[in-house]
């Protein structure tokens, strides 16, 4: 009992520090490299911040067969880097899915239609590479955690940002968001204020407001006791919404864990926080979710 209390507050330390620099560095030297490979620093599109990575599985998988997730990170939409989030493609790859994770412009440099801009340039290069990464083009998702799964939610929900790359939301097999904020008016945070240029922010900028019946496949994970997020307000509102307009939502709120930890889960020598790797990996497969 008590190694397990002292795995349990040496996971806690590093769950609370992976939001910064310290606690990324602390991951990955957890985090085996020997389970995937792929090129890094790829450019999406024009800017110095369009780069993401790629995270093939080491594993041999029949080709064109693997599935495909774009990731987009955190950070209030004023930080983050790819390099920080290693932990979950690493993750993925070890669950035989192909996972790309990217980089994009953050606020005060532009506002939420630059970098939702920014994320729709990744997913468009994610779809049209997927064939030749060995994934299959059909079963590309996008995935997000905190700031990321609103960028998420607003590209699968949201046919805005898809359409000027002659894209649609029903090119993706699905879409998972991790204690995302879907309704979020008013704006109180100073910093998300600059991003959203509060008090002019629309309605239509919440994701909330794009519950439809055409919605892709959705997955929602979140914190009981989140308190960045509220979780009844955000992820229990989306689900409900999306689900009366007919949409297949799958839902788990988990106890023990909090915002930063959702994410931090992920990461396999933390798996032990809540299943969230397991759930993720069964919804990108297809298969049933494992029992909470």
């Amino acid at each position: 009992m008590s190694r397990r209390i002292g795995l349990m507050g040496i996971g806690s330390a590093i769950a609370a520090l992976v939001s910064g620099c310290s606690g990324a560095q602390v991951l990955d030297h957890l985090v085996p490299h020997d389970t995937y490979h792929g090129p890094t620093g790829v450019s999406y599109g024009p800017d110095p911040r369009h780069l993401l990575d790629v995270y093939q599985p080491a594993t041999d998988t029949a080709p064109g067969s693997a599935p495909v997730v774009l990731f987009l990170y955190g950070g209030n939409w004023t930080s983050g880097e790819r390099a920080m989030y290693r932990f979950v493609g690493e993750a993925l790859a070890a669950n035989g899915i192909i996972a790309v994770v990217a980089d994009y412009r953050l606020s005060p440099r532009v506002h939420y239609d630059g970098f939702l801009g920014d994320c729709a340039l990744a997913l468009q290069w994610t779809l049209s590479h997927a064939a030749s990464l060995g994934g299959n083009p059909e079963r590309v998702m996008v995935m997000g955690h905190s700031a990321g799964a609103y960028n998420a939610a607003m590209l699968a929900l949201d046919p805005r940002w898809l359409a000027p790359l002659d894209l649609t939301p029903n090119r993706l097999a699905g879409w998972i968001g991790l204690a995302g904020p879907y309704d979020f008016l008013p704006i109180v945070d100073p910093e998300v204020q600059l991003a959203f240029g509060w008090p002019q922010t629309p309605a239509d900028s919440q994701p909330i407001f794009h519950a439809n019946a055409q919605a892709p496949r959705t997955l929602l994970l979140a914190a009981r006791n989140d308190t960045v997020v509220d979780a009844q307000r955000n992820t229990v509102g989306l689900a409900n919404r999306l689900r009366a307009g007919g949409t297949e939502v799958e839902m788990r709120i988990f106890d023990h864990i909090g915002h930063v930890t959702t994410v931090a889960a992920l990461a396999r020598p933390l798996g032990w926080l809540a299943p969230i790797l397991p759930t993720v990996a069964a919804f990108v497969r297809g298969e049933s979710l494992p029992k909470t």
